[in-house]
C-alpha cells in the first residue's frame, strides 16, 4: 500500500472516530487539570495547617502563660496565628535559605516594618514571601491572558514587562504608604498625649506611671501612641534602662517630633531639671506645629483640587455649554 493511499484513508476517517478522539482528548485535559488543581490545593492546605511539633506547641503555651501573667496596662494579648501569615512564612523560609538577604538589607527591612507597625519576629519572612508572590503573579496572569488572546509579540512582551515592574514596586510602595500613615497618626496624636502626661506628672505621678496612664487613656483615641507608650512601659518593667527604652521608642517610630521629645526627656532626666516644665513647653510647641501643618494642608488643598476639576468637571461644563452651539453650527453649515 502506498503512502498516498494511507494519507487518503486517514483523511476519510468517519465522523464517529473524530468525535471519539475529541472526547478522549477533552477527558484527558479535564482530568489532568483537576489533578493539578487538587494537588495545588492540598499542598497549600498542608503548608497552612500542617501540625506543628510538640516542642513548638509547648513553647507557645509557655509564652502565652508568661505574657498573660502580669495584669495591667501595656500587656499585649497573644493572638491566634493568621493562616495567610503562616502560609507566607512557610513559603518564605526555603526562599531565605536559598537566597539569604544581606545584613544591611535585613536590618533596613526590619526597621521599615517596625515603623509600619509590624513588629513580629517573622515579619521580614512574610514580607519577602508576599513580595515574591506579587513579583510572579502579575507576570503570570498577564502572560496567560496575552498568550490566549494572540501570539507573543512586542505588545505581549510590553504587557508582561509592565506586570513584572508593577509587582516589583507595589509591595515597596504599600509598605512605605503604611509607614507614612502610621507616622502621621502618631504625629497628630502626640500633643494630646503630652497634655495628658503634663496633668499626670503635676498630679504627683512619676514619668513611668504617667506614661502608663497615657497608654491606658489613649487607647480609643490614638491607638498608635498608646501602643508605643505601652511598649516603653513593658521594656522598663522587664529591666531595661529608661534611656534605652526611650531611644528604642524613637527608633521604632521614626517620627521626628517623638525623637526630639525623647532627647528632651533624656536630658531632663540626666541633668535633673523639671520634667513637667519641659513637657509643657514642648507640648505647646507641638500644638503650634500641628496648627501650622493644618494651615499648610488647607492652603495646598486648592492646588490639589485643580487637577481633578480640570480633568473631570471642566470638560463636562464645556460640553453642556458649548454643545448646543456646536450642533447649531453643524446644522447651519450643512
Amino acid at each position: 500500500m502506498s503512502a498516498a493511499s494511507l494519507v487518503t484513508r486517514g483523511q476519510r476517517s468517519s465522523p464517529l472516530e473524530v468525535a471519539y478522539e475529541t472526547n478522549v482528548m477533552l477527558l484527558i485535559i479535564s482530568t489532568s487539570t483537576f489533578i493539578c488543581a487538587s494537588l495545588l490545593v492540598m499542598g497549600l492546605y498542608w503548608l497552612a495547617y500542617r501540625p506543628r511539633s510538640v516542642a513548638a506547641e509547648r513553647l507557645q503555651q509557655l509564652e502565652a502563660q508568661v505574657v498573660g501573667e502580669p495584669a495591667g496596662v501595656g500587656v499585649i494579648p497573644v493572638k491566634e496565628p493568621n493562616p495567610v501569615t503562616v502560609l507566607a512564612e512557610r513559603v518564605a523560609e526555603p526562599i531565605n535559605r536559598l537566597v539569604p538577604p544581606s545584613a544591611a538589607e535585613a536590618a533596613r527591612l526590619r526597621k521599615q516594618l517596625m515603623q509600619a507597625g509590624f513588629r513580629g519576629q517573622n515579619a521580614p519572612l512574610t514580607y519577602r514571601a508576599m513580595q515574591l508572590a506579587m513579583l510572579l503573579w502579575p507576570a503570570a496572569v498577564a502572560s496567560g491572558f496575552v498568550l490566549m488572546a494572540h501570539p507573543l509579540d512586542a505588545t505581549a512582551s510590553l504587557g508582561i514587562l509592565g506586570a513584572f515592574i508593577l509587582g516589583f514596586f507595589l509591595p515597596r510602595f504599600l509598605l512605605k504608604r503604611i509607614m507614612k500613615n502610621r507616622q502621621l497618626h502618631i504625629q497628630w496624636g502626640l500633643p494630646d498625649a503630652l497634655d495628658l502626661m503634663v496633668i499626670c506628672v503635676e498630679a504627683g505621678l512619676g514619668l513611668n506611671a504617667a506614661m502608663m496612664r497615657v497608654s491606658e487613656e489613649m487607647k480609643e483615641v490614638h491607638r498608635e501612641v498608646s501602643e508605643e507608650f505601652g511598649l516603653v512601659n513593658l521594656e522598663i518593667r522587664v529591666g531595661r534602662a529608661r534611656e534605652e527604652a526611650l531611644r528604642n521608642l524613637a527608633e521604632r517610630t521614626g517620627v521626628e517630633d517623638l525623637r526630639s521629645l525623647v532627647a528632651m526627656l533624656i536630658q531632663a532626666d540626666r541633668f535633673g531639671t523639671s520634667i513637667t516644665r519641659a513637657i509643657r513647653v514642648y507640648s505647646i510647641s507641638l500644638r503650634t506645629k500641628r496648627r501650622q501643618r493644618a494651615e499648610q494642608a488647607a492652603q495646598t488643598a486648592a492646588v490639589k483640587l485643580l487637577f481633578p476639576l480640570a480633568a473631570f468637571l471642566f470638560p463636562t461644563l464645556f460640553m453642556a455649554i458649548l454643545g448646543p452651539a456646536a450642533l447649531n453650527l453643524i446644522d447651519a453649515f450643512k
